[in-house]
Parts: C-alpha cells; sequence; structure tokens
C-alpha cells in the first residue's frame, strides 16, 4: 500500500487567531483570512490534512472538550470538510504531564500510523518551536508561521496562503 503525504497544522496562530485568554467561544473563534482556500489548495495537491493541537485550557478547567469540539466542527464546516482528523493534547504541565502534548511526539505518531503517512513526504506548519520540534525529530519538512525564527524550522513564511504555496512549489 502506498504511504500518504499529510500536512500536519497547529491550530491557534495558523489557522484560527491566536488569543491569549484561549479561542473556545464560536464568537471568539476567527479563521484566519485565505485559510479554507489554502486548505482546499492542499487537499486538492493530494495531502491529507491534520490538526495536531495543545489544548491545555482543557486541564486547567478554562474550557470544555465540548467547546473546544463545538470549534472544531465549526473550522471544519468553514473550511467544506477538507480536515481529516484533529489530534489534540488536554493536558498542562502544571495539572498533568503527557507525552502527547507538543513538543512530543506522540500526537503525530498516532496519525502516522492511523493514515499510513511517510514523513518524508510531509509537512508541519506551525507558529511556534514546539510545534515544529516533534515533526523535525519524525523527518518532516517544516514552516514557521510568522517571522522571528525558532531553529527548527526549514522555511518561514507570513500565513497559511505563502506556507501552502511553498509546499506546492
Amino acid at each position: 500500500m502506498m504511504k500518504s503525504k499529510c500536512v500536519f497544522l497547529d491550530r491557534d496562530g495558523v489557522l484560527n487567531e491566536d488569543r491569549p485568554d484561549y479561542a473556545y467561544q464560536l464568537d471568539h473563534f476567527k479563521i484566519l483570512k485565505g485559510v479554507p482556500e489554502a486548505l482546499q489548495q492542499l487537499k486538492d495537491a493530494g495531502y491529507l490534512l491534520i490538526v495536531v493541537t495543545n489544548q491545555s485550557g482543557i486541564a486547567q478547567g478554562i474550557y470544555t472538550q465540548q467547546e473546544m469540539e463545538k470549534c472544531h466542527n465549526y473550522l471544519q464546516e468553514q473550511c467544506g470538510g477538507v480536515i481529516d482528523y484533529f489530534y489534540f493534547s488536554p493536558y498542562h504541565p502544571k495539572v498533568s504531564e503527557s507525552l502527547g502534548r507538543k513538543p512530543g511526539t506522540l500526537l503525530f505518531e498516532k496519525g502516522i500510523a492511523k493514515f499510513n503517512i511517510d514523513p518524508q513526504l510531509s509537512w508541519m506548519v506551525g507558529d511556534r518551536g514546539r510545534d515544529l520540534i516533534p515533526a523535525k525529530q519524525l523527518g518532516m519538512k517544516t514552516i514557521l508561521i510568522g517571522n522571528t525564527t525558532c531553529g527548527e524550522e526549514d522555511f518561514i513564511e507570513a500565513d497559511l496562503t505563502a506556507a501552502t504555496r511553498r509546499i506546492l512549489t
């Protein structure tokens, strides 16, 4: 069976606006400009799309898993249902340790196993070093969103639209 290629995506700061007080209510959950179109272009090019996100607000009691899932369902609706899977870590180091939390590789490894993904053909797009570290360890190419280096990126792009152009060239 042929292995799949995938773009792993961090959520906050890549797909939706990152908020210091967490994005968990629909009226505060703002999808970034160009995201639905960029995801569709990646999907059309044959990439699986998997979101890998730390959601420590759940362990901290700030919001519930149900509130997070409402945001994921909304994101999926607004993007034409192109996201193949959401992996999330509800843990926070002050409350509960977990190998699933980035920069751990567990969530990526679950996706690789479940979807028969070839890391060498795959990418991670994130806005922090901890998003890219596990992808690098697993042999993926990495794109950092923003304008500051973290030392783990292969490329730096302004947003998902620019990252998509990079992946597709």
